[in-house]
């Protein structure tokens, strides 16, 4: 009677349709089902982490820069209605896929710890961007809306934490694809969002065109994978190697370094002489007509890591060689005052003044020439006490007048952030220098990937970039990206070429970063769509 009345009144727990009562033989089709779930769900996990690795493969030294909408478009499919939690996890697994080759430089030689450290706190950043896309492809026009969530995902890389970590942007791959002008359009943010836009709307054109064929939607969807390309071709123009404001001869020095590894800082004089050495070789084959007199000489990050204003032999060293090759030199050198930090200072040598103007890197490299919390870090590698004394940043852009040349100083990790690059340039840069020092990185790709940085950022500001490395690659860049000439690696050598002066402003030059807070807005202006119909629905239940 009890039972009766209790399932009439509607009482008893229901059973749930796919779940027998306890005790009950599970049906062979539940079964399968489970089992399809879960095979779906590895098999989306392995695409996901695949299309990072295929990410990965689209950046230098490889020239497969057209693997990058490939990879997001397999991304896409992974993360297309899928559920927040769902999208990060995804997300995750791609950021692992993307990041874990890409900066496996970083432990070249003091182990796995940090490599692994930073390349999953970066792939945190892109699980929070799988989750964003993953909730914007309910919209419509989504692809759009995913695109400017991936480019605020790198913002937010580029700013987070200890100052941000922006290596690896999308647009960073992209030295020699036809995506390439959008840079001078609107920097890399925009160069981004060409690529994640193709990327996302060459899945949704292949989804909509294989569920409804012939529809208008699938030919107006395949517009976001022509648009990136079509905008890209019409700003060729922009993107030019002619001479401005006439041209000059420079000089980019390669010393190179005694012994591969962090341990070459302990042959400090020994760097320092092969900058010096190599100086006045160039200016030996001056003299016997073998090379052109440059007109201007820039030498790498820390070239000499000796203090020349406390140490007079470093001193008497670098002017010899300035004075042998009787032009302004660039100088890349630790500075140590006696109280504060120290400084990654680069210092106008003048042939018959000595060192005049100076510029202190701004941007410094937590973990590397500064350590956060570095107590903490002890526990996991003894290695950040090598850094005995943190550096401190500058604070005013570095433009110096060489010889009647504006060179901006961009100092190695530095031209990873718009800002830094595009302050320089509107601080009156004709040139802009990123001398660097990638000694501690050994054979490794790393110096492939800042080379192609580097060609970006002459693209992006219509600027001729000198890279003077103390081990290589270094290189001469044209104001349209191309490689003039390089240097081998560990190979001491002095490149000399003529280069066009440039001071006018590319569009991306003139909006500054206003592109990427449109771009950020899109975004949120998506997720925020989103919640809005989520509280209505609430409301209307």
């Amino acid at each position: 009677m009890s039972s009766s009345v209790t399932r009439a009144t509607g009482n008893e727990p229901s059973q749930s349709a796919d779940r027998p009562p306890a005790g009950a033989a599970v049906p062979a089709a539940t079964a399968r089902s489970a089992a399809q779930r879960k095979g779906f769900l590895l098999l989306r996990a392995v695409l996901a982490a695949l299309s990072g690795v295929l990410l990965y493969l689209s950046f230098p030294p490889r020239p497969l820069w057209w693997l990058a909408p490939l990879a997001l478009a397999l991304l896409a499919g992974c993360l297309h209605g899928r559920r927040a939690r769902a999208g990060f996890g995804l997300g995750l697994l791609a950021g692992l896929g993307y990041l874990l080759p890409l900066l496996v430089w970083t432990g070249e030689e003091v182990g796995p710890v940090p490599w692994l450290a930073l390349s999953t706190l970066e792939a945190l950043f892109i699980g929070l961007t799988g989750l964003g896309v993953a909730l914007v492809s309910r919209l419509r026009a989504w692809p759009l809306f995913a695109a400017a969530v991936w480019v605020a995902g790198e913002a937010l890389r580029a700013r987070a934490p200890f100052g941000g970590f922006p290596w690896g942007k999308l647009a960073f791959g992209q030295a020699d694809g036809v995506f390439t002008p959008l840079v001078a359009l609107g920097g890399t943010p925009l160069l981004s969002f060409g690529v994640a836009l193709c990327g996302f709307g060459l899945y949704e054109a292949l989804r909509i065109a294989r569920s409804h064929p012939g529809r208008t939607a699938a030919a107006l969807t395949a517009l976001t994978v022509a648009a990136p390309i079509g905008v890209g071709l019409a700003a060729r123009p922009l993107v030019s190697g002619a001479a401005g404001d006439g041209t000059a001869v420079v000089a980019v020095i390669q010393g190179n370094v005694p012994r591969l590894g962090l341990d070459f800082n302990s042959q400090r004089r020994a760097v320092l002489d092969n900058h010096a050495r190599r100086t006045v070789q160039l200016a030996e084959d001056v003299k016997a007509g073998r090379a052109p007199k440059p007109d201007f000489v820039v030498w790498p990050e820390n070239s000499s890591d000796l203090d020349p204003y406390a140490e007079p032999d470093a001193h008497d060293v670098i002017d010899t060689a300035v004075k042998a090759i009787g032009v302004p030199v660039a100088i890349g050198a630790v500075v140590a005052p006696e109280t504060g930090p120290l400084r990654n200072t680069m210092i106008l040598w003048d042939p018959v003044e000595g060192p005049t103007v100076t510029y202190d890197k701004r941007k410094i490299q937590p973990f590397g020439e500064r350590i956060p919390m570095r107590s903490v870090v002890r526990l996991f590698s003894s290695d950040v006490d090598r850094v005995r004394r943190d550096f401190g940043p500058g604070k005013e852009p570095g433009v110096f007048d060489m010889a009647g040349s504006g060179v901006g100083m961009v100092t190695c990790f530095e031209a990873a952030f718009d800002d830094a690059v595009r302050s320089t340039v509107r601080a009156g840069a004709q040139v802009i220098a990123v001398p660097s020092n990638n000694a501690t990185f050994g054979r490794t790709q790393m110096t492939y990937q800042q080379l192609a940085m580097d060609r970006i950022r002459a693209v992006e500001h219509s600027r001729t970039v000198l890279v003077p490395v103390t081990s290589g690659v270094s290189a001469v860049i044209r104001p349209d990206g191309k490689v003039v000439s390089q240097t081998k690696m560990f190979t001491a050598d002095a490149l000399v070429a003529e280069i066009p002066l440039r001071s006018g402003s590319t569009p991306a030059t003139v909006v500054g970063p206003l592109p990427e807070y449109a771009l950020i807005a899109l975004a949120s202006g998506g997720l925020g769509l989103l919640l809005y119909r989520r509280i209505r629905s609430r409301r209307n239940a």
